[in-house]
């Protein structure tokens, strides 16, 4: 098996075998805490820019299928694991993880120490890293990797949003039908979902919750989506640094006391920008699927699906918004909502993809929000 070298901006060097795509791979290195859901962390938009760490030891045991992806492709820039799973086991598997990295030219290592690693970014922060099955020079991919920009200041939301409107009427998967399609009975919202980078289950969420959704791009005009009228306006995850979409904060300005909002992510962010708010980058952010948080109004911890590099500066919003919920491993805020008007949003991943499920009420939030302005 051909021979890959990781090397981090800080000096570090790792050697091990080359996993899925030969080539080299340019990103921030960050690590993911989930025990599963590989798949929905290769093709969580989210992503893009950033050489994933997967800490749990072996990845690929269930193999890859066509139910389970967040989105097109994925958008990892490079996948490090400590094992690969070459003989997945799983009636709903089509392929091993190898040959789908292969495909979809995605480069990564396997064969090193994981945890060491993790501990490295735990310690000194998200950096610049290379992956190369290219280059035997370790020095220079040290050099090459120091003088790489950072995600700071990058539009990578660009690069992600889809480039027209489309509707969505997808519903949650079970065992017995796989995906659902919306409900025709009851009454429907219709719901105006801005794709900065959106994951398909968040989108089965507000349709089983009792909304019609419309994706549009994330440069699309507020006055145009007004035109639209719909009942409410989504913000979506996504990729990077906050305050690199500037259009994105100018345009949801527009829609706040006129419309209900709900942000999840990198909507979350912008939406506190909106407010007047401010962002800042965190160490090495919160990625996984075991994140405690603490709703304030009910006193109840949830554990949290996350996948995030910033964080909003509470205290910026200047009494604008309150919190709603916080991170019980560093107290950073997780959920705000206005004071005053049908908005609210949170930092984590409510759509469970991949689980746990404790956070899906906040879809009947959003709804039961639209129906009250119906009144």
């Amino acid at each position: 098996m051909k021979k890959a070298i990781l090397a981090l901006a800080d000096g570090t060097v790792f050697e091990g075998l080359s996993l899925g795509a030969a080539g080299e791979a340019l990103g921030e290195i960050v690590f993911n805490t989930a025990m599963t859901g590989y798949q929905e962390v290769l093709t969580d938009p989210s992503y893009k820019g950033q050489t994933v760490v997967m800490t749990y030891s072996q990845q690929g045991n269930y193999g890859i299928n066509q139910e389970d992806i967040e989105s097109l492709r994925p958008w990892v820039q490079g996948f490090i694991v400590k094992e690969p799973c070459l003989y997945p086991s799983s009636w709903r598997s089509a392929e091993a993880l190898q040959g789908y990295l292969q495909r979809h030219h995605i480069v990564g290592i396997h064969g090193i120490d994981t945890r060491a690693l993790t501990r490295i970014i735990r310690d000194k922060g998200a950096m610049m890293s290379i992956i190369s099955t290219v280059e035997s020079d370790a020095a220079h991919l040290v050099k090459r990797a120091r003088e790489a920009g950072g995600l700071v200041g990058v539009d990578l939301v660009k690069e992600v949003t889809c480039r027209a409107a489309y509707s969505w009427r997808e519903s949650l998967w079970s065992l017995d039908r796989g995906y659902g399609k919306a409900a025709e009975e009851g009454k429907r919202y219709k719901v105006i979902a801005y794709d900065f980078g959106i994951k398909r289950n968040i989108l089965r969420n507000l349709t089983a919750a009792g909304c019609d959704v419309t994706v549009v791009p994330a440069h699309a005009p507020a006055e145009m989506i007004l035109d639209l009228n719909p009942d409410g306006i989504f913000l979506s995850n996504g990729p990077g640094d906050p305050d690199a979409v500037p259009y994105a904060k100018e345009t949801i300005k527009k829609f706040i006391g006129r419309k209900p909002i709900f942000g999840i992510c990198l909507g979350h962010q912008i939406l506190s920008l909106a407010l007047g708010g401010k962002t800042f980058k965190l160490k090495f952010g919160h990625r996984g699927a075991n994140q405690p948080v603490k709703d304030l109004k009910t006193g109840k911890v949830e554990i949290t699906a996350q996948n995030h590099g910033f964080a909003v500066d509470m205290a910026s919003l200047k009494g604008a918004a309150r919190i709603t919920h916080v991170n019980l491993n560093d107290q950073t805020v997780e959920g705000l909502e206005h004071t005053e008007l049908p908005i609210f949003s949170v930092q984590y991943h409510p759509e469970a993809s991949p689980g746990p499920h404790d956070s899906q009420y906040l879809f009947k939030r959003f709804v039961d929000m639209m129906e009250r302005g119906h009144q």
